[in-house]
């Protein structure tokens, strides 16, 4: 099935999109953090000169703006156009000519096989319908096509910091299905049953280590630029604000080295072929 849609967002995900765009440009700062990995999954697509790669969930662009370098023709595609336009300016100052489109992974704003290849990093994990994003995917990269994926591992520092925030956080509402989880995408087992279908797949672990000066100015580039943890610093009340940067710093303290702070990531990357 072809898509033509402009870019478009699910309704569904329209509050995610609005939390996200928040950080704006300030988000390229905790991209830049976990740049090492970024770098490894494109190093792992392997761009070539004139190819037509898509880049999706790629919030300021920092994968988008790597691939360009090769040559490729790049496309970012993202739900958070708060992001997007953080992305464009970014570009624009570096002298790289990137395509940037507002659109929703789920419902991807392109026709059948219109890429070469295709990326995401730490990305395409936190769609919602998962079936949908691996759908689309699959749709938009033509075959013979190639897909490079970086996704958090299940026990990763990742999942660590999702559940200091989380003790911050509304209770979700009750659902009788709740969403799966997005580290479904960690799982090498999980991925060969739902993206093996379509692609040929291959799997590196990896990890990266996102350094700064110390707890407080970790506190300070996630709360400026994570979505997350920036939507529910300014949900709370100043008391309980000022106890989600203690239980924040705390944590991150356990990273501490005598230069500052290393904290490490765990992730998979996975590289396909579209069969």
């Amino acid at each position: 099935m072809s898509s033509n849609d402009d870019g478009v967002v699910l309704e569904k995900n329209a509050k995610v999109a609005d939390m996200w765009s928040s950080g704006g440009r300030a988000y390229d700062e905790v991209s830049r953090g976990i740049s090492e990995g970024i770098r490894h999954c494109v190093m792992r697509l392997a761009p070539q000169n004139d190819e037509r790669v898509l880049d999706i969930a790629t919030g300021t662009g920092l994968t988008a703006r790597h691939i360009s370098r090769s040559g490729a023709n790049v496309t970012g595609v993202d739900i958070a156009q708060g992001l997007l336009d953080a992305a464009s300016q970014l570009a624009d100052e570096e002298g790289l000519s990137i395509n940037w489109q507002l659109g929703d992974a789920e419902k991807l704003p392109f026709t059948d096989a219109s890429f070469d290849a295709a990326a995401s990093t730490f990305g395409i994990m936190f769609a919602s319908n998962q079936e949908a994003a691996i759908s689309e995917l699959a749709r938009v990269v033509r075959p013979g096509g190639r897909i490079a994926i970086a996704a958090w591992l299940p026990e990763s520092t990742a999942v660590k910091l999702r559940q200091v925030v989380a003790r911050f956080m509304p209770s979700p509402p009750q659902q009788a299905s709740p969403p799966p989880s997005p580290f479904n995408w960690g799982d090498a087992a999980w991925l060969q049953d739902a993206l093996g279908p379509f692609f040929q797949l291959g799997h590196e672990n990896g990890e990266l280590t996102h350094r700064v000066a110390s707890p407080e100015d970790a506190w300070r580039v996630y709360e400026d630029g994570f979505g997350p943890i920036r939507a529910t610093a300014q949900a709370l009340d100043p008391e309980r604000r000022s106890d989600l940067k203690s239980a924040f710093e705390s944590w991150i303290s356990g990273f501490s080295t005598d230069l500052g702070v290393a904290l490490t990531y765990q992730y998979i990357l996975t590289v396909g072929v579209r069969k």
